[in-house]
């Protein structure tokens, strides 16, 4: 088992309004609307059109507050470094399902090799009663 498969999946439900997230994450609710009107996080809407974060977006706003302040890249830096964390997980998420594939069919090899395995036993010569 790898460390990626221990990873604890994270919350995509939407759950927090813009005052809250932006609490959570010690930010301005207008930064938190400068970064999506720039796509780094992508709240989802309510019918009434109120933005709703789920844990991931917290966490993704978390990501780009170290990135800014302790790693120091400008918005645009941080965008390309998103986009390749996006990618990152899409590709681990390819890889998991291949990894499953994978498995499932070499189980099936195996299932197969013992259906058609029969055990080997030399004949006996017959025994012989010479009386």
């Amino acid at each position: 088992m790898t460390d990626d498969t221990l990873r604890p999946v994270t919350d995509e439900r939407p759950r927090y309004m813009i005052s809250v997230a932006a609490e959570l994450v010690s930010m301005h609710p207008q930064t938190l609307r400068i970064y999506e009107q720039k796509g780094l996080v992508r709240p989802k809407r309510t019918g009434g059109n109120t933005r709703l974060y789920s844990d991931r977006d917290v966490e993704r706003l978390r990501l780009i507050q170290r990135l800014t302040t302790e790693v120091g890249l400008n918005l645009a830096g941080v965008e390309q470094v998103l986009a390749l964390e996006d990618e990152l997980q899409r590709m681990r998420r390819r890889l998991d399902r291949m990894e499953i594939e994978m498995r499932e069919a070499i189980e099936q090899v195996h299932r197969q090799y013992r259906r058609d395995i029969v055990l080997y036993q030399p004949a006996q010569p017959p025994v012989r009663r010479d009386r």
